[in-house]
């Protein structure tokens, strides 16, 4: 998947780095609005500047690993870890202080719920040293068959992406799985320290403290998410039981049975979280139309530079601004031959200055060209709030963030394919329309419970429900229950497969990804309606539509400055996250995989 910047900052709620230094003490009577103000005035200040530092060494460290540089930016990272414990902890002493104004308020209940490290500085220093560390090793990693045969994980996620030999993708899978087995004492000893503080800025536990940015409740937010899921797992159920008949074509129904949960290996990703890289094995209407992306790049000889330029067109076609010139010279486009980097794509603002950069390994391959679309949605809403004061910037809630770049991808229609010469015809008739669909939901609806299910884990890991001795036996309780896939394999409590994935090792929490899902077709609706269009809503892409543009760039202008729904209400006149749009853009296929399902034992 991919994320906003920051990723590799120890503070439980990670969405941007923390400023060290000292706040001054809380006045010794009853705090007043002016003192208040004073100290929000200087943790603003101290927030951004050693936020920086850390930013500036954490960008390094990603693209350029070594043990000088892992330590260099624990160093940071540490730093301004500090001035935001101390900075939460002042704030729980401001709660209810008459006369603030709504935005020095808002400032406030985003301090406390920021997170915090460990006052002890000798465990502040482990934390972020065990963070970089666990982050290191997740980006060096490689499986070597033998001694001349070491592959990294976007080799291993190539051989994942297009091989159709069991055999082959199951070394590939237990393989990459290895890297991840020494992580297990780390990633206990940094859940502790997590812990400590929380507990210390005023939480049960790193749990609780990510379930309260959302401007309710820790257990009204997991209510919420409880209940998006429930709207959503029927399509996703028709989904699994249709896919499943289709790899029983290819490898038997002795390796896929009948109601059973599917192997993991075998879905087209080292996770199994999305699963479009299958779909030449699922794929109903052979021949329909070319949807036929990653050769058309390649035939046309397209390049990173091509794919990026393309992504900022779709955005300045909507009215908005061009990215700057330092967005071409400071970020990284390409994996270098020479040493090792964190591939996974992420959108910076390493300086809170509009400093906007990506950080990709780009592929030339249409999956690659989505991905650019997604990640400069980042950046523009960084660009557009990065005005704000420090504590008002960011998304709305951590799934706006990751949600504005995914429903520009929804415009990315085969009409947009067509306007950038990738495909030579647009599908017209039911079969196509399904094809195109069926590809679509390979990739958005086969991951909503992946996206669910890695912070139900976290959060139980974090609250002590699932103990150390416990983690690989209940993620893969949970993989089942949610997703219906299962290891191919038998796995113990040697192994610890949570840490395969980047966002459990970097310590990114996760459900941002879930609530994406959901949003980006309430934001896609929402401008297809601006647009004017009245079709239907899978048809619907908003490129060049000004319009559109107005409707996202009012509510990228408002970062974090007003609670969630006020900034989802501006965008989309709603108030709830709902999956109504996600089903009504389905509803074609929804409608067919039932017919196709008819006689399946489908559930698992």
């Amino acid at each position: 998947m991919k994320i906003s910047s920051l990723l590799m900052l120890a503070a439980a709620c990670v969405s941007a780095p923390a400023a060290p230094g000292k706040t001054e003490a809380a006045p010794k009577g009853p705090p007043t609005a002016d003192e208040v103000t004073a100290f929000l005035d200087k943790t603003n200040t101290d927030l951004r500047t050693y936020g920086i530092k850390s930013n500036t060494a954490s960008w390094i460290q990603n693209t350029y690993i070594t043990d000088d540089t892992d330590r260099a930016a624990a160093d940071a990272s540490a730093a301004s870890l500090a001035v935001s414990t101390e900075a939460v902890k002042q704030a729980a002493k401001y709660k209810d202080v008459p006369g603030l104004d709504a935005d020095h308020a808002r400032m406030l209940d985003n301090l406390r719920t920021r997170g915090a490290g460990p006052s002890d500085p000798a465990h502040r220093i482990e934390l972020t040293t065990l963070s970089t560390k666990l982050s290191s090793m997740y980006g060096k990693g490689k499986w070597c068959k033998n001694a001349n045969d070491c592959k990294d994980l976007e080799e291993l996620t190539q051989l994942m992406a297009k091989s159709r030999s069991y055999d082959e993708l199951l070394d590939a899978w237990t393989g990459w799985r290895k890297v991840s087995k020494p992580m297990r004492p780390l990633y206990a000893r940094r859940v502790e320290l997590l812990n400590e503080g929380a507990r210390e800025a005023g939480y049960a536990n790193v749990g609780d403290l990510w379930r309260s940015g959302y401007d309710m409740t820790p257990a009204q937010f997991e209510q919420e998410t409880d209940r998006l899921w429930q709207q959503v797992k029927p399509l996703y159920g028709d989904l699994h039981c249709y896919v499943r008949a289709q790899l029983q074509k290819t490898y038997g129904k002795d390796k896929v049975p009948d109601g059973a949960p599917i192997p993991a290996h075998l879905l087209g990703n080292m996770w199994a979280q999305e699963w479009n890289n299958i779909y030449p094995l699922v794929e109903p209407y052979k021949q329909t139309t070319s949807l036929d992306v990653d050769g058309a790049l390649k035939g046309q000889n397209w390049d990173w530079k091509r794919m990026v330029k393309t992504g900022e067109g779709f955005y300045v076609s909507l009215g908005l601004d061009p990215l700057p010139a330092t967005f071409w010279e400071r970020s990284m486009f390409l994996k270098p031959k020479d040493r090792d980097v964190v591939c996974h794509a992420s959108a910076w603002d390493v300086m809170n200055d509009n400093d906007l950069r990506i950080k990709m390994c780009i592929k030339i391959t249409g999956e690659d060209l989505q991905t650019i679309h997604h990640e400069l949605g980042h950046n523009y809403y960084q660009h557009y709030h990065y005005k704000l004061p420090y504590l008002l910037q960011g998304g709305a809630n951590d799934g706006f963030h990751e949600a504005i770049g995914d429903s520009i991808v929804l415009s990315m229609t085969p009409g947009y394919l067509k306007q950038l010469g990738l495909i030579q015809n647009i599908p017209n008739d039911e079969h196509g329309l399904i094809d195109v669909q069926l590809k679509d939901a390979l990739t958005r609806v086969s991951f909503l419970p992946f996206g669910l299910l890695i912070d139900k884990w976290r959060w139980a890991v974090f609250s002590g429900a699932i103990k150390p001795a416990d983690y690989n036996r209940t993620w893969w309780e949970l993989r089942t229950k949610y997703q219906g896939v299962a290891a191919p394999v038998s796995r113990s409590e040697d192994d610890f497969d949570p840490g395969a994935k980047f966002h459990v090792a970097a310590n990114v929490p996760y459900m941002r990804y879930f609530l994406a899902r959901i949003l980006q077709f309430q934001f896609h609706r929402a401008m297809c309606q601006a647009a004017g269009f009245r079709g239907p809503l899978h048809e619907c892409s908003v490129y060049g539509n000004k319009a559109a543009g107005d409707r996202l760039r009012a509510m990228l202008a408002l970062g974090r400055s007003k609670p969630w729904p006020d900034a989802l209400q501006a965008m989309t006149g709603q108030r709830d996250m709902d999956g109504s749009a996600l089903l009504e853009y389905f509803a074609p296929l929804q409608k067919w995989l039932k017919e196709q399902n008819q006689g399946q034992k489908c559930g698992w």
